[in-house]
């Protein structure tokens, strides 16, 4: 509507004095909102001429050359605005509710109050006027007249909750924890006091628990318990004619069909039952019917050879990965070492652990005396390699010269010496039964030794060493033969194993990158190189009793077989 308005006029037509109060002579009353018409302004229920009011367009002005008072700045916006004008006030904005003043406040104030409120309820209120409490806490509206309550409900209801935490966690700290349950409920969850039925544990979950619960006592130096067992995979222990399962069938007993062995050259079967690597595989002594197999995940696993190709036995004794295996001479027993510190003695045909000996000390290598074989050969961790005797259990004997790791031991000269190796990159020879080295043999060209043994004929023993060839001596007097040099692998780092056909024509060994490589022994060339794993090649053997047949481990947790 229109507003009717007079007031004084000097002799040029305007206000007679600035500051002059004007004075309303008639005011149509309307529900409209208040807007500027006919050249006046309200301010503070006031019509003022449009000459004493400061206008701005929001949308353009952006530097204000006066001090505005407080009513001015804070006006609303009136008049309606244009469709195309709109985008124009965002610029404006820096909140979803409009412009937001920067505040002083250090970080860690902030942080510390908002915390608190929502933790407790209760925060200071930045305009000085008390505390701020949550509506949470007391019900109703809360006025500034109700915070000095509301902070006292809340610090006692907060009082009395930490005293009850305070309470539960020292009767659950009263409990014994209980590892195997690690889902267990808490007596501070809402759902504490509701009966739980136990649910048996799988497998799976039974293994993560018995290897966890290991891992914290040797971090705690107390001795694991481990369950020594056995499982037996094939269909019946003993046959009709009550005939064991390690038995070997008659044809395996059979002799050989050629005198000379060949080369392999395709892939038969493949064995994967180890969770982890394979460190070493060793075929049943003789007959090669059965092929026994360390993991790194502590289980050692005969397989069968002949027939269908199967897990027979898995045998289960050490807590952490094995490192070496060994048969006895008619294979009804074996030897194992683990990083675990322990040698055990097992039954091959029943998974029995007949004896442990060696527990503490770390030994990376284990044989059996060839004659006498109840007595065993560890070379150690801590430069030594100790004689045990598997009847009594005692170290009978030790040879204490190496000054680093043993890694190998073997018998030569009629089982009467032995030679043994080491990261001191030498190589000595011994007496059995005593302890003075017979032999020394030390280069600056040399380098260590990882693994040995002697050629089926007994004139040659031959080793891994780092340097990525192997070295060849005479099995009696240890002398160097240096034409027989076998390079071209790769093995710098790994103890990868070193194995002969058993006509001693072929010469093989694994290397880094999961080939196979078979050298002839009179040339010292590679007449076979493979590609077989796709880790590195740990183990190799050749079938005692086939012609053309080749047993290969690696650390991808497989085991092949070849032809």
């Amino acid at each position: 509507m229109e507003l009717l308005a007079a007031y004084d006029s000097g002799e040029d037509g305007g206000p007679s004095s600035p500051h002059e109060p004007v004075k309303l002579l008639d005011v149509a009353v309307s529900a409209a909102p208040e807007v500027e018409v006919a050249g006046l302004q309200l301010v503070k229920g006031q019509a003022v001429p449009v000459g004493q009011a400061l206008h701005l367009q929001p949308a353009a002005a952006r530097k204000v050359m006066y001090n505005l008072p407080v009513e001015q700045m804070h006006a609303p916006v009136v008049g309606p605005l244009h469709a195309n004008q709109k985008d124009l006030l965002q610029g404006l904005r820096n909140h979803r509710s409009g412009h937001v003043e920067d505040a002083n406040l250090s970080s860690y104030c902030f942080d510390d109050e908002y915390n608190t409120f929502h933790a407790h309820g209760v925060a200071h209120n930045p305009a000085g006027t008390g505390l701020v409490v949550h509506r949470d806490i007391v019900s109703g509206k809360a006025g500034p007249e109700d915070f000095p309550a509301a902070a006292a409900a809340a610090s006692g209801k907060q009082a009395a909750k930490r005293q009850k935490t305070a309470k539960q966690q020292q009767q659950q700290a009263q409990q014994p924890f209980d590892p195997s349950q690690p889902f267990a409920l808490r007596s501070r969850q809402p759902w504490a006091d509701k009966a739980v039925e136990a649910v048996a544990l799988t497998e799976e979950q039974a293994e993560y628990m018995a290897q966890y619960n290991a891992e914290r006592a040797e971090k705690a130096g107390k001795e694991v318990e481990v369950s020594e067992h056995t499982t037996f995979h094939g269909k019946e222990e003993h046959d009709y004619q009550g005939r064991s399962w390690i038995e070997a069938p008659k044809d395996a007993l059979s002799r050989r069909d050629a005198e000379q062995c060949f080369l392999p050259k395709r892939h038969v079967h493949t064995w994967s039952g180890h969770s982890k690597g394979v460190n070493a595989i060793r075929f049943f002594p003789t007959t090669g019917h059965l092929l026994l197999s360390a993991g790194l995940d502590g289980q050692i696993k005969i397989w069968d050879v002949v027939s269908h190709k199967k897990c027979m036995r898995t045998y289960t004794g050490h807590t952490k990965g094995v490192k070496d295996i060994w048969f006895s001479n008619d294979g009804r027993r074996f030897l194992s070492t683990g990083y675990d510190k322990k040698i055990r003695y097992w039954d091959t045909e029943t998974g029995r652990i007949i004896n442990t000996v060696a527990e503490g000390k770390m030994s990376y290598c284990v044989r059996l005396h060839p004659e006498e074989q109840h007595i065993v050969m560890a070379g150690t961790q801590d430069k030594k390699i100790c004689q045990w005797d598997l009847e009594s259990g005692d170290m009978v004997q030790s040879y204490d010269y190496h000054l680093a790791a043993v890694n190998t031991v073997t018998f030569i000269d009629q089982n009467r010496r032995f030679v043994s190796t080491s990261d001191d990159k030498t190589i000595r020879m011994w007496e059995y039964g005593i302890q003075a080295q017979a032999k020394y043999i030390a280069d600056p060209a040399m380098h260590a030794i990882s693994y040995a043994t002697t050629s089926p004929n007994n004139k040659w023993w031959v080793g891994q060493s780092m340097d990525n060839q192997i070295v060849t001596y005479s099995a009696d007097r240890l002398k160097p033969n240096k034409k027989k040099t076998f390079k071209g692998h790769l093995v710098a780092g790994y103890a990868c194993q070193v194995a002969f056909s058993w006509d001693s024509r072929f010469v093989m060994s694994g290397d880094g990158e999961g080939r196979l490589f078979v050298w002839d022994w009179k040339t010292t060339k590679i007449v076979r190189s493979m590609r077989c794993h796709d880790q590195v090649l740990m183990g190799c053997e050749w079938h005692p009793h086939e012609t053309s047949k080749v047993a290969t481990c690696s650390w991808d947790g497989t085991v092949k077989y070849w032809d």
